[in-house]
C-alpha cells in the first residue's frame, strides 16, 4: 500500500504501517495533553494506543497464520487509523475454510482478553465488572475491555468484515458462493447505512466506518461476480484481436497518431515479433509533457507487464493482471502475438453476457455469443 512505512516482519509476513496511522497518535496525543496539561500523561494516552494496535496487528496475524493452513500465502499487514488490514493472495472458496479464516482473528482477541484477564486476577488487581470502563479503569483493563469490543464488533454481519464473512461462509454450504456473497453483501450495506446514521447523531467515527464498509460490501460482491462470470472461459475467449502494435524504433509522436486513430489505449511493443515491452497510454502523456515527441517508444513504455497464453483460464490471467497492476498484456500462441487483453475489454465482454444470459432467461434460450472481436 502506498504511503505506508515497513515495521518489519512477523512469523514471515511484512508488516506497514500508514502514515495516517502517525497523524492519528500525534492527533490523540495532542488530545490528551490538552485535557490533562500534562506530558507524562499524553505518553501514556499515545502508549495505550499503541498497545491497542498491537492487539489489532496479532488480530490479522490470526487471519493470516489460518490462511496459511489452507495455503494461502498473506502478501503483507497494514495498520490504519481504522484497524488493520490483512492482505490475503485471495479468499478461501471453500465455505469452511472461510469460515475459520474468518473467525481466527476475533478467536486472538479473545485469547488476548482472556490472558490479561487471568493476569489481572491472579495479581488481585482486576475491579468489579461494573466499574470497568473504557476511560476509567487501569491500562490492563481497559486493554481488556477493548478487546472484547473489537470482537463484538467485528463479529456484527456487517460484510466485509469478519462477522459477515462468517455470515457468507454458513450461507454459502446451502446456496453458493455467488449467492451467498450477493445476500451478505446486501446486509453489510444495511448494517453500513445504520452505522453512517447512528454516527450522524452520536459518534462522526462511524461515519467513515459506514463508508468502509458499504464502498468493502460492494466491491467484494463485484469481485465474486466477476468470477463466477469468468469460471469456465480462457483467455482466447476475451482477448482482443483486432489492434496495434508498436516497433522499437517507433517514436512517441507515431503512438500518439494511434491512440487517436482508434480507442486502443496501451500499444505492445515488439521486436522481431516479440513483446519486449507496454507503452501505456498515461507513460504517452507524461513523456509528452516532458516535451519528448521524438523519443523512440521504448523511452516510455514499461518492461514490468507480462505476457499470458492464449489458453490460460481467463480468471487466473485477471488476478494476475490485478496482481501486478497491468490494464492490458499481449496474448500469445505458439510463440508470436495473437491478441490484447485488457480489463476494459473483460468488463464489457461480462456486461454483454449478462446482457445476453438475461434475454435468454426470459426466453428460456441458451445465450451464444461470441467475444472475439469485442
Amino acid at each position: 500500500m502506498k504511503w505506508s512505512l515497513k515495521l518489519g516482519k512477523l512469523l514471515g509476513i511484512d508488516v506497514y504501517l500508514h502514515f495516517t496511522f502517525l497523524l492519528l497518535l500525534a492527533f490523540l496525543g495532542f488530545v490528551y495533553w490538552r485535557s490533562t496539561q500534562n506530558v507524562e500523561a499524553a505518553l501514556r494516552g499515545v502508549a495505550f494506543i499503541v498497545a491497542l494496535f498491537g492487539c489489532v496487528v496479532l488480530h490479522e496475524l490470526g487471519h493470516a497464520l489460518m490462511a496459511r493452513r489452507y495455503g494461502i500465502r498473506t502478501r503483507d499487514i497494514t495498520l490504519l487509523p481504522i484497524g488493520g488490514i490483512a492482505r490475503l493472495e485471495k479468499m478461501p472458496e471453500k465455505p469452511i475454510q472461510e469460515f475459520w479464516v474468518a473467525l481466527a482473528g476475533p478467536a486472538v482477541n479473545v485469547v488476548i482478553a482472556a490472558v490479561l484477564l487471568v493476569g489481572l486476577a491472579a495479581n488481585g488487581s482486576l475491579t468489579p465488572a461494573e466499574e470497568i470502563s473504557v476511560t476509567g479503569s487501569s491500562f490492563w483493563q481497559r486493554l481488556l475491555v477493548l478487546n472484547l469490543i473489537l470482537v463484538a464488533f467485528n463479529l456484527l454481519p456487517a460484510f466485509p468484515m469478519d462477522g459477515g464473512r462468517v455470515l457468507r461462509a454458513l450461507l454459502a454450504m446451502r446456496l453458493g458462493r455467488r449467492r451467498a456473497t450477493a445476500i451478505a453483501a446486501n446486509v453489510g450495506q444495511g448494517m453500513a447505512i445504520l452505522f453512517g446514521i447512528v454516527g450522524f447523531f452520536y459518534n462522526p467515527f462511524l461515519i467513515f466506518i459506514a463508508i468502509f464498509v458499504y464502498l468493502g460490501a460492494q466491491a467484494e460482491a463485484g469481485m465474486v461476480e466477476m468470477q463466477s462470470a469468468l469460471a469456465g472461459l480462457r483467455v482466447r475467449d476475451a482477448m482482443m484481436t483486432r489492434f496495434r502494435t508498436l516497433a522499437p524504433q517507433d517514436t512517441l509522436a507515431k503512438a500518439v497518431e494511434e491512440l487517436l486513430a482508434g480507442s486502443q489505449q496501451d500499444f505492445p511493443v515488439l521486436e522481431n515479433n516479440q513483446p519486449i515491452g507496454i507503452l501505456r497510454r498515461n507513460d504517452l502523456v507524461k513523456a509528452l509533457s516532458e516535451d519528448r515527441r521524438d523519443a523512440a517508444v521504448t523511452e516510455g513504455m514499461s518492461r514490468d507487464c507480462h505476457t499470458v497464453d492464449e489458453a490460460t483460464p481467463l480468471k487466473s490471467a485477471v488476478e494476475s493482471m490485478r496482481e501486478r497492476r497491468c490494464a492490458t498484456v499481449p496474448v500469445v500462441a505458439g510463440g508470436r502475438v495473437v491478441g490484447l487483453l485488457t480489463l476494459e475489454n473483460i468488463s464489457e465482454m461480462i456486461m454483454v453476457n449478462a446482457a445476453m444470459e438475461h434475454q435468454a432467461a426470459a426466453h428460456s434460450l441458451p445465450p451464444q455469443l461470441s467475444t472475439q472481436n469485442l
